[in-house]
């Protein structure tokens, strides 16, 4: 299993603006306390997260209508080495198999995690407007990526609204550095919060080979 999931704590990159990942102490352990219990303050989006329709669609689906079929499946990890604006062109380019239902795009972005901890970094790769609407004319219903967005920071929301109108899931804030390309069983578990429109999640990788079966999961194979 690869842990593709970003650490928690107080030295991860968040978005400007956003009061970032704070824990602290309610309860420790001394003189009458024989527990440690500690209060988290934390934005949606910090961390690894899966963004939902509602975040940028006004009636749209929250986190707990979002299947778990969705989330857990065979998906194909595909490299790129655009350090920028990421459209039809740069996805054509991945060579990508027939058919993907999921797909994680191993970007510079990866190394960012390293090279800058603690400190957000606005020039990053992410998709287009363009790139948003391939992902969508592809059917791919979960597209993940290397940093904290899927638009770039400079971009207006319609990015994002292209990709969650049509129902893809998005998977935000992967570590991918760890992963070569190819085929893999995604295992993405966000916590399970009602009425929200985005929810941090604990995501997986296990290798599939180079011939994923698109209809099954190892899910469903193991001993």
């Amino acid at each position: 299993m690869i842990d593709i999931s970003v650490p928690l704590d107080h030295r991860l990159p968040v978005w400007p603006g956003s009061p970032g990942f704070r824990v602290s102490p309610l309860i420790t352990m001394g003189g009458d306390s024989v527990a440690n219990v500690s209060h988290l303050a934390m934005e949606l989006h910090t961390g690894t997260h899966i963004d939902a329709p509602r975040h940028f669609v006004a009636d749209g689906a929250t986190v707990e209508d979002i299947s778990i079929d969705a989330l857990v499946g065979p998906a194909w990890v595909a490299l790129s080495d655009v350090d920028g604006a990421i459209g039809p062109p740069e996805l054509e380019a991945l060579d990508l198999p027939a058919k993907v239902d999921r797909l994680l795009l191993r970007t510079p972005n990866s190394a960012l995690w390293a090279k800058h901890p603690g400190e957000f970094q606005e020039d990053y790769a992410a998709l287009s407007l363009e790139g948003a609407r391939w992902i969508v004319d592809r059917g791919i219903r979960l597209f993940g990526i290397d940093y904290l967005s899927v638009q770039r920071f400079s971009d207006g929301p319609e990015t994002h609204q292209v990709l969650l109108k049509a129902g893809v899931v998005l998977l935000e804030s992967l570590n991918l550095s760890a992963v070569e390309p190819g085929a893999y069983e995604l295992i993405c578990l966000p916590l399970a919060l009602v009425g929200t429109e985005a929810a941090p999640a604990r995501a997986f990788l296990r290798p599939l080979g180079n011939d994923p079966d698109p209809e099954a999961s190892t899910m469903n194979v193991r001993p």
